[in-house]
């Protein structure tokens, strides 16, 4: 029976009937800027930074910070933060101290770098990241209109370019109807994917958060989102393909997630209450890990 496996980082407390330990302190989410970001995203305007622990608020650095997370029985940490106007988190100065949590503690270690440049991405090699998680966008009007940058979709290929050259493990996201709803660039963003080494995508939904532009838009329908799964699933036979954690809440969660067993994905974040059995009845061993998609202990 193949493997599914139910992710629950630390990025907020979770818990159903069928995922009921987990432990929250062993995958922390840092933003290395906290809730500061040049962009205002028309999806997040700063909001998921807002849940994760805030390093400025931290007396210490980011290697300090894991020390004092290490000992509350952390094993790893996302690092993410803000973006400056060209799409880059500030990673540079912190690259010292994650060089130190993976030989000194031994961490897990996911980056969130935005667009990296060329040394930024040099860094994160010497670190020996577990892997760096990119979102890919295959609409020019997408990166403008919703990320307000000025880039292209050829400066996200060439992360992918960059990322795989330095040999840096490459998570690719590519998030579902981020055009206000629609799908209109993540076709072309599977694409360039499956041009360039990766070791796991990562497919996540819009989720309307309240107080942005983008509370009132509808995400796109299930029907149009398993047809993605199903092609993503083809498209990368032998990559890992998971469902990850932003995507709507309620009641179409469910529905969401058994499209996700259905197309055969490999791993669920915050699986919906009753997935863990579904999954059961299709013909899956579920396993269950307290950290980021793709992430094993």
């Amino acid at each position: 029976m193949p493997d599914i496996v139910f992710h629950a980082p630390g990025l907020r407390r979770f818990k159903t009937s069928e995922y009921a330990e987990q432990h929250a302190a062993r995958f922390v989410s840092v933003s290395v800027t906290g809730a500061d970001c040049a962009l205002a995203c028309e999806h997040c305007q700063t909001q998921v930074l807002e849940g994760m622990t805030a390093l400025p608020r931290f007396d210490g650095s980011l290697f300090d910070l894991c020390c004092a997370l290490a000992e509350k029985g952390s094993r790893g940490i996302l690092v993410s933060g803000g973006c400056d106007k060209f799409g880059r988190v500030p990673l540079l100065r912190h690259l010292p101290d994650l060089i130190r949590a993976r030989r000194e503690l031994g961490f897990t270690l996911r980056v969130h770098p935005g667009l990296p440049d060329e040394e930024t991405v040099a860094g994160l090699a010497e670190a020996e990241i577990d892997g760096a998680m990119v979102d890919i966008i295959g609409d020019d009007a997408t990166i403008r209109e919703v990320y307000h940058l000025q880039a292209t979709v050829a400066d996200y290929e060439a992360v992918l370019e960059r990322l795989a050259r330095h040999n840096v493990p490459s998570v690719p996201h590519v998030i579902l109807g981020l055009h206000f709803g629609q799908m209109r660039g993540e076709w072309r963003a599977l694409e360039m994917i499956q041009r360039r080494a990766r070791k796991f995508l990562v497919l996540v939904i819009l989720m309307p958060l309240t107080g942005t532009p983008m509370a009132g838009v509808k995400p796109p329908p299930v029907s149009e989102l398993a047809d993605f799964f199903s092609l993503a699933r083809q498209a990368l036979p032998t990559t890992p393909v998971m469902l990850g954690c932003a995507r709507p809440m309620g009641q179409v969660k469910s529905a969401i997630d058994r499209a996700a067993v259905d197309a055969g994905l490999n791993g669920i974040a915050y699986p919906a209450e009753g997935v863990v059995a579904y999954a059961r009845e299709r013909g899956f061993t579920p396993k269950f890990v307290d950290a980021c998609c793709g992430v094993q202990w």
